[in-house]
């Protein structure tokens, strides 16, 4: 009997663990160093805290204001060519971008009305950002699947 109430009793943490968490991040900052320490480096931290605690986390991010220059494959046929930093830069975020996308899961969402008005072209996104009408839109879908809302100014 003592063995039955601890494998129902495991069967519960699991199932309270089962839940999943969610996430979106609403972009909006052009600062590198914002960038960095809150995408690149705290996205991967925030996974790997929920995956230490079996925990799973979906995490989203909604692309727009200052922050369109971070998803070009090539800058130097955008309009942040003259941006030396995001040149010289480039490489290592795309690598580290595809990284969360391929390892982490992470979608990436970008305000397609902006990214017109801006002239980048589709072709030069990248293959795992998916265009939404706009980031109001997109926002509101997420929030409406129950994802978490956390803004990157």
């Amino acid at each position: 009997m003592k063995k039955f109430f601890l494998f129902i009793s495991f069967i519960a943490v699991l199932n309270a663990n089962d839940i999943s968490k969610k996430v979106v991040f609403d972009l909006t900052s052009g600062d590198i160093k914002t960038f960095e320490r809150k995408v690149l480096s705290g996205i991967v931290n925030i996974k790997s805290y929920y995956e230490s605690n079996f925990q799973d986390l979906e995490v989203a991010v909604v692309i727009h204001g200052d922050a369109y220059k971070y998803f070009v494959n090539d800058p130097s046929i955008s309009p942040f060519k003259s941006d030396k930093t995001l040149i010289n830069e480039h490489k290592q975020l795309k690598t580290r971008l595809e990284s969360l996308s391929d390892i982490y899961d992470v979608k990436f969402f970008m305000c397609d009305y902006k990214r017109k008005k801006l002239g980048i072209k589709k072709e030069n996104l990248y293959k795992f950002v998916q265009l939404v009408p706009n980031s109001t839109i997109g926002l509101i879908d997420k929030g409406n699947e129950g994802f978490a809302y956390i803004p990157i100014h």
